[in-house]
């Protein structure tokens, strides 16, 4: 039996278990009430973010170059 192809099914039903429960609610209510009321933390975290993005699509195109595949994204 190959799990592999099973982990993100699982990982996914099991998250929605957590979320659906009214413990799962209320952290997520927890969490949106934490961060509407500090809504800086959340854009102080959004420049250094992107720019980690931008480094690991930088990488992933020169890999894709010295691989010689090249595919649009």
């Amino acid at each position: 039996m190959n799990l592999r192809k099973w982990a993100v099914p699982l990982t996914i039903a099991g998250l929605g278990a957590i979320l659906l429960s009214e413990r799962g609610r209320k952290l997520v209510r927890s969490m949106a009430e934490h961060l509407s009321s500090n809504p800086g933390r959340l854009a102080a975290w959004d420049d250094p973010a992107r720019k980690e993005l931008d480094r690991i699509q930088q990488a992933v195109k020169e890999l894709e170059e010295s691989l010689g595949t090249h595919r649009a994204i």
